[in-house]
């Protein structure tokens, strides 16, 4: 059974940048486990030495509801 913890939420870009950094901080650590904070909660995770990584951005323009862009990271592993 999966259990999956998510969080959507908006951040100030310095905020970002400081939670990416963490999730660097975190993965480049020579710890085994690596603890990622979600919304109110930290998930502590075992990935291995290689980490399979999917990065996807999409730009959309619309005359209607303006412009969006968004930027997907997606890691995942099996341990």
């Amino acid at each position: 059974m999966a259990q999956r913890t998510t969080a959507d939420e908006t951040l100030p870009r310095e905020e970002l940048a400081a939670y990416l950094q963490e999730l660097a901080t975190e993965f480049g650590s020579e710890n085994e486990e690596v603890t990622i904070r979600v919304g109110n909660k930290n998930v502590s995770l075992n990935p291995p030495h290689n980490i399979d990584v999917s990065v996807e951005t999409v730009e959309r323009s619309s005359m209607l509801r303006g412009n969006r862009e968004t930027v997907e990271i997606e890691l995942s592993w099996k341990p």
